[in-house]
């Protein structure tokens, strides 16, 4: 239990707010979207485009449910929650904290949905994605972090979780 797995929508800020995460508790970091990339040989948006939606979400628990590290910060993609077997095992690696931030900062923030690599089918939005993937980023976590929209900044979102991971 000596990782600590980030989860929660894209925009979210895992990615930033994990490297941040890494360097406060002296951890390694890993972006799963990244082993994907690699593992695919192209960006996220190019493996749905040509690949298409399941071979990507095929992906994404391979690499999810055969991560190996240690005092390591993990920031999944949006859509790992989707994946039973992936948080399973990334539940036995550590805690997974959910980085919860309203519809209307992620909405303000992806600007990009059908460029950035974003998991949903062709007639969803992102506030459907949002609706049915908040649920499962509440049973799947161990820790929420509330992230409000104003006034928040990433250092800030860093010190409240670094307080939370040490109680």
């Amino acid at each position: 239990m000596s990782n600590i797995v980030l989860i929660g929508m894209p925009g979210s800020g895992k990615s930033t707010v994990g490297v941040l995460l890494a360097k406060a508790l002296g951890y390694s970091f890993i972006d799963t979207d990244l082993i994907i990339s690699r593992k695919a040989g192209k960006p996220l948006q190019k493996i749905l485009d040509e690949d298409g939606l399941d071979r990507f979400l095929e992906l994404e628990e391979e690499v999810g449910s055969t991560l190996d590290c240690e005092y390591t910060v993990v920031a999944t993609g949006g859509s790992m929650v989707l994946s039973k077997k992936a948080m399973e095992h990334l539940k036995s690696l550590g805690r997974v904290v959910y980085i919860n931030v309203p519809f209307e900062e992620i909405n303000r923030r992806v600007t990009n949905i059908t460029t950035r690599g974003i998991v949903f089918h062709k007639d969803e939005t992102l506030k459907n994605v949002f609706d049915q993937r908040t649920p499962l980023y509440r049973r799947c976590s161990d820790i929420t972090v509330d992230i409000p929209a104003e006034n928040s900044t990433v250092e800030k979102s860093v010190e409240a979780l670094v307080k939370m991971l040490e109680k």
